[in-house]
């Protein structure tokens, strides 16, 4: 790693000492754009493993916090609902280290990076305390259902804030063809993200469960069943408005079709999980991990067709002045 070691730009004087500016910007873009991504991946399956934790009946195997039976390793009491919990919290630590480090390279690369960059990450940031203060009033609060579900919708949202940067700051030219495609990519994000919210919602409360058994709580059940329309919809809008948009960017074309295929999964693990009544573990998890990648894939789609759009808004500019 030592290519990204940089100097800041203060650095740089008139005499040629010391990196290019132009190089220097490069290299701390690089170094961002890396590091945001490696956040996104282990954000992702911290969802999954939180996931896990909660279909395991692994929420407060740790009864206390941020400690695990008063040991940073509980080796004693080890067990697998234990180990899913403890990892939980350790791959969050090493997320909240992450984000830190984020924020401060951010503030001290500002004059090679764009401006919105430090505040993007500080809020980033933000969302990762937020985000553990949330963790930690899960157990002493007992699993309680809003906690629990504010507590997944702000691990969503930090996921997709760091797939905002890292995508802005990837390298991409774009065509000039992608017409509404950003406002309906982002309907479908919104959507999405309110259909997520509502399956925490289901699952934080056991509504699929407590409605098979006592017709309890179908109501929830119910309004995430009937909830998934308008992201479907909005997502398939997106996948046939990219098949008809011509000269359409490549990899609009692929996140597009990838969105489409995801949707699919996510729709028959939906279909499996309900008809099996959450009793197979895996298809439960794998439907959350699916739905956080399909919400994943929609945001970057979303970002590069803005970006898209600019381009050619810039162009037109250009080409008129």
């Amino acid at each position: 790693m030592s290519e990204f070691v940089l100097e800041p730009q203060n650095q740089h004087n008139e005499t040629g000492r010391g990196k290019p500016p132009v190089v220097a910007q490069t290299q701390a873009q690089d170094l961002i754009r890396r590091l945001v991504w490696k956040i996104s991946i282990a954000t992702l399956v911290l969802m999954a493993i939180g996931s896990a934790t909660r279909v395991m009946n692994a929420g407060l195997a740790c009864p206390d916090w941020p400690l695990c039976y008063g040991e940073l390793v509980p080796a004693k009491q080890m067990n697998l609902q234990v180990f899913l919990e403890w990892f939980h919290r350790l791959d969050a630590a090493l997320i909240g280290i992450s984000a830190i480090a984020l924020s401060g390279l951010s503030w001290w690369y500002r004059r090679s990076l764009p401006g919105w960059l430090p505040w993007a990450a500080t809020f980033a940031l933000f969302l990762i305390v937020f985000q553990g203060i949330l963790g930690g009033l899960t157990v002493t609060e007992l699993l309680r259902f809003d906690i629990v579900t504010a507590h997944l919708g702000t691990a969503l949202l930090f996921f997709m804030t760091l797939l905002v940067i890292g995508t802005a700051l990837t390298p991409y030219q774009g065509t000039g063809n992608v017409g509404k495609l950003p406002w309906v990519g982002l309907s479908a994000v919104t959507f999405v993200y309110l259909q997520s919210l509502l399956g925490a919602l289901v699952g934080s409360r056991w509504a699929l469960h407590q409605c098979f058994a006592g017709d309890e709580l179908c109501d929830v059940m119910y309004s995430h069943i009937f909830g998934l329309v308008p992201p479907t919809i909005a997502t398939l809008a997106v996948v046939l408005i990219s098949w008809k948009t011509p000269a359409l960017h490549p990899v609009l074309r692929r996140l597009a079709n990838m969105a489409g295929s995801l949707l699919i999964l996510q729709l028959l693990l939906g279909m499996a999980t309900f008809r099996l009544h959450l009793q197979v573990e895996p298809l439960t998890v794998s439907h959350q991990a699916i739905g956080a990648t399909l919400l994943g894939t929609l945001v970057v789609f979303t970002v590069l067709s803005v970006r898209d759009l600019f381009h050619n808004g810039s162009q037109k500019s250009a080409i008129s002045s």
